[in-house]
């Protein structure tokens, strides 16, 4: 109970910011919710915090709240440069976040897993294969469930596994994980971060209060800085990794430990995922054969390639997930078909220029939607660029284009918000609108 007799305030009031809120009153604070946004949905909220005994301050009036506070527990999605954030800044209110608040309070280990792609699938990989080893182990983080939610179980389990991102690891101070897991690394969130440097600058703080009795586990692609934690290295394209790839055989240090084609995970970024949980697993030294057992029947979540149907000889794939160019690339790449391409959301501050190669090998013709489609429609020159208005009108043109033999994938490359509140609500449209095609 670290927290217990202080004066509290949660900057933000979604789902990270309402668990830290009650977690921060049952150790004992007295809190108060500071949120700039006043709808309906979030009065609602604050109705049942004040049930709790939580104060909310709504609207304008959060961004000049006077009250001097112990501490300040910042929401990962608001950036620290609105006001909000700047007042409380003002009044030197120390300030953290909800993954640093859960991590003083957790009673287990914890495995951290970041990187621009492949997070949740392999936060959610790792996590049933270790549950299927016998392992105590449970997922939260930036995967959906807060942190600050799954704490509470923390002293019933082995092990935490942790989706982190960029914006959760801005505010850490003593967050260590016993495993960190860097995937990748590729150009995303240039709408809050200045540049590249500062992206993957706030990625590394993942390292930042290991020790050499901790491991990382890390992509060896990826150029990182000298690390206090033991490396194992994994890679699909290389051979000088620790985990490497033979045709279907994932091997570690030269011995096959497991066949990807046993598995429901396909593609090259699929076999690195994989890889990461094998390590992570090692890590935690569990034999290779039982892990090989326990990943066999994990089912991949939703909007990541996901197969929706075949229609008239032409494959059908949502990848709403990606999010980001790199996550575009796998897709493409990972295709053994003519691809009609959907692609386009909101602006996040990056250009389409560098696939634009890729696309013009690999694609007929791509369907363009959202705030980027013109300025993609430019990146793309060469290509068979084709503008909609809506999902709605860009699956029928797609449907329009393809001839059998094709696959329609869509897969944005960027984020969904400026049509969308997320990219699962995106994908469940696109599945449900290619579902209803005759």
């Amino acid at each position: 109970m670290i927290h217990s007799g202080k004066n509290a305030v949660v900057l933000g009031l979604g789902h990270s910011g309402e668990a830290a809120a009650i977690l921060l009153h049952e150790e004992g604070a007295d809190v108060t919710v500071c949120e700039t946004g006043d709808s309906p949905a979030l009065r609602d909220k604050a109705a049942a915090l004040a049930a709790r005994g939580i104060r909310t301050i709504l609207g304008a009036a959060a961004d000049s709240d006077p009250a001097a506070y112990d501490i300040a527990v910042l929401s990962p999605g608001i950036d620290p440069a609105v006001a909000l954030v700047r007042n409380v800044v003002s009044k030197k209110i120390p300030l953290i976040g909800e993954l640093e608040l859960a991590f003083q309070e957790c009673s287990c280990p914890a495995v951290a897993i970041t990187g621009t792609n492949g997070k949740t699938t392999t936060t959610e990989l790792c996590t049933a294969m270790l549950q299927g080893c016998g392992v105590r182990a449970m997922s939260s983080g930036n995967i959906g469930l807060p942190f600050a939610t799954a704490v509470r179980s923390s002293h019933e389990l082995d092990v935490m596994v942790l989706e982190v991102s960029s914006f959760q690891l801005e505010t850490i101070r003593s967050f260590r994980p016993q495993v960190s897991v860097w995937l990748n690394l590729s150009p995303n969130h240039l709408d809050r971060y200045p540049g590249m440097k500062e992206y993957r600058d706030a990625k590394l703080r993942i390292f930042e209060n290991q020790s050499a009795s901790d491991t990382v586990i890390a992509n060896a692609a990826s150029e990182l800085p000298p690390l206090a934690g033991r490396i194992i290295t994994f890679s699909a394209a290389r051979d000088d990794a620790d985990f490497t790839l033979r045709g279907t055989w994932i091997h570690f240090r030269g011995q096959p430990v497991l066949d990807q084609s046993r598995t429901r995970l396909r593609g090259i970024h699929n076999a690195e995922n994989l890889m990461a949980a094998l390590a992570i697993g090692h890590a935690l030294d569990v034999e290779f054969d039982i892990m090989a057992g326990a990943v066999s029947d994990y089912q991949p979540p939703a909007h990541r390639c996901e197969f929706v149907r075949d229609l008239d000889g032409v494959r059908w794939i949502n990848d709403s997930k990606a999010t980001n160019l790199d996550a575009m690339e796998m897709a493409i790449r990972s295709q053994d078909r003519p691809i009609i391409l959907v692609a386009g959301g909101k602006d996040k501050g990056f250009e389409f220029d560098a696939i634009a190669p890729l696309v013009r090998e690999r694609a007929r013709a791509a369907v363009l939607i959202g705030e980027m489609k013109d300025r993609i429609a430019t990146s793309w020159a060469g290509t068979d660029c084709h503008r909609a208005a809506t999902l709605e009108e860009a699956v029928t043109l797609a449907k329009s284009l393809a001839v059998p033999g094709d696959v329609v994938l869509f897969s944005p490359g960027t984020s969904s918000f400026d049509m969308f509140r997320n990219y699962g609500e995106r994908g469940n449209l696109f599945k449900s609108l290619t579902n209803k095609l005759t």
